[in-house]
C-alpha cells in the first residue's frame, strides 16, 4: 500500500512569513511514523499558497492533515484541483477535523475523517480500505447511505512513549533544522513535543484536549540523542501550550537530558514556576522561557479566564531573570472588553518589569475556532465566526499574525481599539524591536489565497454546517 500525506507549510501564517521557518508539522510526522512502523510506504506533500494541486495517481490512500482552520481553504483547493485514481481512499485529520468533523467530511468530500489522536486510527482506517466499513473504528466520521455516521470517541492514549518518533526523515532537513530560532544565537536546533494537552480553560486558546499526556524523561532523551547523532543539533525548542504542567515530569526530563549539554527553550504559564524548578531547568540547559502574559490588565485576564494574576507575572519574570534564564513575553491585544484603559495598564506593567524581559511578541485577538470565544461568539458580541449569520466561508481569516479584522464592538469601538493596538505596538517595537519591519515582510499569500478561493466558490449554501448535516452516532 502507498499513502500520501498532505500538510500545509505555515510560512505565510508565521510572524515573519517566508523570512523564517516555523516548527515542523508534528501531526503529519507522527501519523507517518505510525504508518512506517507498519511497513506502509508513505510520502509527504507540502501545501503552499502557489502549489496546491498534485498528481496523486499511484497512491492507494491520501490523507489531509489540517493543522489549523486557517488552512482549510487551501485543502479545499488541493482536494478539488488534484488528480486521484478512481477508488483512492481519501482521509482527513488534524486540529480542524477535531473541531468540525461533519463540516470537513461534507465540504472536503473525503471518505472518512479521524477525530482525536490519529496514530492508531489511521492504521485501522487503512485496514478497512477495501470494505469502506469504518463502523467498528473508534473516533471516526464517515457517510453511510448518504447519512453521516460518527463512532464513539477514541480513548486518549495513556502511554505516549509507545508512539514512534516523528518521521522527520520524510522531510528535507531544512524544513525542521534551523539556526535562527534560539534568541540572539545561531544554535543548530529543532523542535520537540514533550507531551500533549493542556488543562487550563483560557478563553482565547484553541487547545481542545484537556487531558494531559506526558512523555518520560528517558523517551525524550532517546529522541534527543537520535537528533544529535543524525542531524547534529546543539539545541531544541519545545512545542506545546505549557511545558510546566507536572513539575515532577519536568524534573525527570531535566535530569535525563542534563548531560547532553543542549541549549533549549520552552513555554510556561506565569503561575507554574518557582526557584526550584527554574534551577533544574537552568542546569539542564534551559536558555529561554516564553510566558503567555497576554495582558497587564487584571480585568482582561479575568475576562479571558486566564486564572493568573498580574502579581504572578511580576514574580515569574523576576525569578526567571534571577535564575539566569531569558524571558520572552506573549501579549494578546483586543480581547472583548479591551480599551484604552486596559492597554495603558499593559504598558505600565511592561514599564515595571521590562528589565527582566528579553523579547516580546504582540498579537491581535482572533476568535480562533475551538476557543470558548468562538463557541460563545454571540453572547460575547463577536461576529463573523463559523456558523454565524455573517459567516462567509473564509477560513483564512482565523490567522493569528497580522490580523486586523473587526471582530467585535461598534465601528467606533474598533477604531479606538485599533489606535490603542498601534500605540502598544509602537511601544513594544521601540523597546524590543522585531527582527524585520512590517514593510519588509513579503505579501501574505495565505490569506489572499483563502479569500480568492471563497470568491470563486458558489454561494453560501455550498458551505455546510454541523446543523445542516444529518448525523447518526453509533453506540
Amino acid at each position: 500500500m502507498r499513502v500520501a500525506l498532505v500538510y500545509p507549510e505555515v510560512l505565510d501564517m508565521a510572524r515573519y512569513r517566508e523570512r523564517r521557518k516555523e516548527f515542523p508539522p508534528f501531526g503529519v510526522l507522527y501519523v507517518a511514523a505510525a504508518l512506517l512502523e507498519r511497513d506502509i510506504e508513505t510520502v509527504i506533500y507540502k501545501l503552499l499558497p502557489d502549489s496546491l494541486a498534485f498528481d496523486f495517481r499511484g497512491f492507494d490512500a491520501v490523507g489531509f492533515s489540517i493543522s489549523a482552520s486557517a488552512t482549510f481553504n487551501m485543502f479545499m483547493a488541493c482536494r478539488f484541483g488534484s488528480t486521484f485514481e478512481k477508488g483512492t481512499l481519501l482521509m482527513a485529520g488534524g486540529v480542524h477535523v477535531n473541531l468540525f468533523p461533519e463540516q470537513t467530511l461534507t465540504d472536503l468530500q473525503v471518505d472518512v475523517v479521524a477525530i482525536g489522536e490519529s496514530e492508531d486510527t489511521v492504521t485501522a482506517i487503512l485496514d478497512a480500505a477495501h470494505t469502506r466499513d469504518f463502523s467498528s473504528i473508534a473516533g471516526v466520521c464517515f457517510k453511510r447511505d448518504g447519512q453521516i455516521v460518527r463512532t464513539p470517541a477514541r480513548t486518549v492514549a495513556r502511554n505516549i512513549d509507545r508512539f514512534p518518533f516523528p518521521a522527520r526523515q520524510l522531510l528535507d532537513p531544512t524544513d525542521f533544522i534551523m539556526n535562527d530560532r534560539m534568541s540572539d544565537s545561531d544554535v543548530r536546533m529543532t523542535h520537540l513535543m514533550p507531551g500533549r494537552g493542556c488543562p487550563f480553560p483560557c478563553r482565547y486558546c484553541a487547545s481542545a484536549q484537556t487531558r494531559v499526556q506526558y512523555r518520560s524523561g528517558n523517551n525524550i532523551r532517546a529522541e534527543l540523542i537520535h537528533l544529535i547523532q543524525t542531524y547534529g543539533i546543539s539545541g531544541f525548542a519545545v512545542v506545546g501550550n505549557d511545558f510546566i504542567l507536572s513539575k515532577a515530569n519536568v524534573e525527570e526530563i531535566c535530569s535525563a537530558i542534563e548531560e547532553l549539554n543542549l541549549l533549549w527553550a520552552t513555554l510556561s504559564r506565569v503561575d507554574r514556576v518557582d526557584p526550584k524548578i527554574l534551577g533544574a531547568m537552568k542546569r539542564s540547559g534551559c536558555y529561554e522561557l516564553e510566558y503567555g502574559v497576554e495582558s497587564g490588565s487584571q480585568r482582561i485576564l479575568d475576562a479571558m479566564d486566564k486564572r493568573a494574576t498580574v502579581e504572578e507575572v511580576r514574580y515569574a519574570l523576576q525569578i526567571t531573570h534571577d535564575a539566569g534564564i531569558k524571558s520572552k513575553v506573549f501579549l494578546v491585544h483586543g480581547y472583548p472588553g479591551e480599551d484604552a484603559s486596559s492597554t495603558e495598564e499593559t504598558m505600565r506593567l511592561l514599564d515595571e518589569v521590562g528589565q527582566w524581559i528579553h523579547r516580546v511578541s504582540l498579537f491581535r485577538f482572533v476568535p480562533l475556532p475551538g476557543t470558548y470565544v468562538h463557541s460563545n461568539a454571540s453572547s460575547l458580541g463577536v461576529h463573523g465566526t463559523y456558523g454565524s449569520p455573517e459567516w462567509d466561508g473564509d477560513w483564512g481569516k482565523f490567522h493569528i499574525h497580522h490580523n486586523h479584522h473587526h471582530w467585535w464592538g461598534s465601528s467606533e469601538q474598533f477604531e479606538k481599539l485599533t489606535k490603542s493596538y498601534w500605540k502598544l505596538r509602537a511601544y513594544v517595537e521601540a523597546r524590543w524591536p522585531s527582527r524585520f519591519k512590517l514593510e519588509d515582510l513579503p505579501p501574505d499569500k495565505w490569506m489572499t489565497q483563502s479569500s480568492a478561493f471563497v470568491r470563486a466558490r458558489p454561494p453560501r449554501a455550498a458551505f455546510a454546517t454541523e446543523r445542516e448535516s444529518a448525523l447518526r452516532v453509533l453506540p
